[in-house]
């Protein structure tokens, strides 16, 4: 039996795809659920703009059972914490006392989830801390990692990159100063094979939409 039972916080995205297969090598470490916000009104992952069966279709891939916590929309700050509380609770339930998450290298974000956690009997934990977002990209799609970029921040990269896979032709199209894992916001993905599932999830880009700077696609079976 693994020593630490860890939950991830899961965007459908692919740093935490990555983050549960890192975790899934890690010595003494046992991946029991997942965690992901969805947007109740909408029915989507928010940012990823990911329908919610296509999540319940990748979780299911993954072999996890998930933790599901509803954000009405808009979501004042005090509604966000109260409901991610009540998350910590269902994390505590399964016998994990930590909870993962797939962020690279933004500090602000850093503190601010430590201090959510802080006091709370859930310690929180950060598989892919610091790595060079550069080599992690390019170990990704070498590592059998496939994904689709689901919305693109018009004021950080052209729309023309929503809808495209995240491989190596696209890494190469990147203009210098966007991220090539996106940690400043400017695309979201939805991850659909690797080695993290089962099997592979047939999808394909669908119609855009637009809501406020995000160009965002609608998920489609392929």
């Amino acid at each position: 039996m693994a020593d630490r039972r860890v939950v991830l916080s899961w965007s459908s995205g692919k740093d935490s795809a990555w983050a549960l297969k890192t975790l899934r090598e890690a010595p003494g470490i046992e991946v029991v659920a997942l965690l992901t916000t969805v947007a109740e009104q909408a029915g989507r992952v928010p940012m990823h703009h990911v329908a919610e069966h296509f999540l319940d279709r990748q979780v299911a891939a993954a072999g996890l059972p998930l933790i599901r916590i509803p954000l009405p929309s808009p979501c004042p700050n005090d509604v966000y914490e109260a409901r991610m509380r009540a998350g910590l609770e269902a994390i505590k339930a399964t016998g994990a006392r930590e909870i993962a998450f797939g962020d690279l290298f933004l500090e602000d974000i850093r503190e601010y989830r430590e201090r959510m956690l802080d006091g709370s009997g859930v310690s929180p934990l950060f598989p892919l801390w610091k790595r060079d977002t550069a080599e992690l990209a390019r170990e990704m799609v070498a590592g059998g990692l496939e994904a689709i970029v689901t919305a693109v921040d018009t004021s950080l990269l052209d729309e023309a990159f929503v809808g495209r896979r995240f491989d190596d032709a696209l890494l190469d199209a990147l203009p210098d100063g966007v991220d090539p894992c996106a940690e400043n916001g400017e695309f979201h993905s939805f991850a659909c094979a690797g080695p993290m599932f089962d099997a592979p999830l047939r999808v394909r880009a669908g119609a855009k939409g637009r809501w406020e700077r995000i160009v965002y696609v609608d998920l489609e079976n392929a």
